[in-house]
């Protein structure tokens, strides 16, 4: 059953949709740059680039690049993975794979 929004109801869909799109990339250029600085400052003040080769350098990176994912998926949901008409893509690939492997 699908149900019928009034344009009201609409706008304020795609508003809270833009807005939480909007959050997402603030977060992404706040993860990029804390990141960024935590990286430059860990090369100055450990004297020299030796450190960007051990793993705690990366430590915040990678936890907080996964919790930037989780936030990614909620906003953009699988479609940042596989993208609207993907299974339909595949599909009709296979098909066409199929068709031409059992005709020729």
């Amino acid at each position: 059953m699908k149900t019928e929004y009034t344009e009201e109801q609409k706008y304020l869909r795609a508003k809270k949709r833009v807005k939480s799109i909007k959050g997402f990339y603030v977060h992404l250029m706040v993860y990029i740059l804390v990141n960024a600085f935590l990286l430059i400052a860990r090369v100055f003040s450990d004297g020299g680039t030796e450190v960007l080769w051990e793993w705690q350098s990366y430590n915040t990176v990678l936890f907080w690049g996964i919790g930037l994912a989780f936030h990614a998926f909620g906003v953009f949901g699988m479609d940042i993975l596989f993208g609207k008409n993907w299974e339909d893509q595949k599909i009709k690939e296979f098909m066409d794979k199929d068709k031409r492997e059992f005709w020729e």
